[in-house]
């Protein structure tokens, strides 16, 4: 500890082990963001599709999904609105609020996620699962569970 200013500094293991945490998910977010460019799909894109698809009847009320992707409100409807020129979404208005509104998934939005699926799976195999050491992802998620857990509670979501 710095007795100056009382700051616990990180020792040189603790040091290594964050530096190469940010380089694998800085370097791993832009090869998987790569890999989905010949679809013509970014990463957010492709975050709002599953979570879409993985939603009762293909839907989430915008402020829900903007929550589920960490997106301000504002960052969202612009990104829905790219989306709707594409059809992959459409907005919906909600019956029980009439200031709310639904993301929806497209039938092209859905058959589109069906496609590119497959790819980004293969992709995410290729540069993170596939390279990790037999056995390891167990070790990986008791390590790094702790931590999500401690920063959805920061943000008061979900665990």
């Amino acid at each position: 500890m710095d007795s100056d200013t009382g700051t616990r500094w990180l020792t040189e293991g603790e040091q290594r082990v964050w530096r190469a945490h940010l380089d694998v998910s800085k370097l791993l977010m832009y090869q998987l963001e790569r890999d989905l460019q010949p679809f013509g799909l970014t990463m957010n894109d492709y975050e709002i599709l599953v979570n879409l698809s993985e939603s009762e009847e293909r839907r989430m009320r915008m402020s829900d999904l903007a929550a589920a992707t960490l997106q301000s409100k504002s960052r969202l409807s612009h990104q829905i609105t790219r989306m709707e020129k594409a059809q992959l979404v459409r907005r919906e208005h909600c019956d029980s609020d009439k200031r709310g509104l639904f993301a929806v998934l497209t039938d092209h939005g859905w058959d589109t996620m069906r496609t590119v699926a497959p790819h980004h799976v293969e992709s995410v195999r290729r540069h993170f699962v596939d390279l990790l050491p037999q056995g390891s992802l167990d070790e990986l998620y008791e390590a790094l569970a702790p931590v999500a857990r401690h920063l959805h509670a920061e943000r008061g979501g979900r665990a």
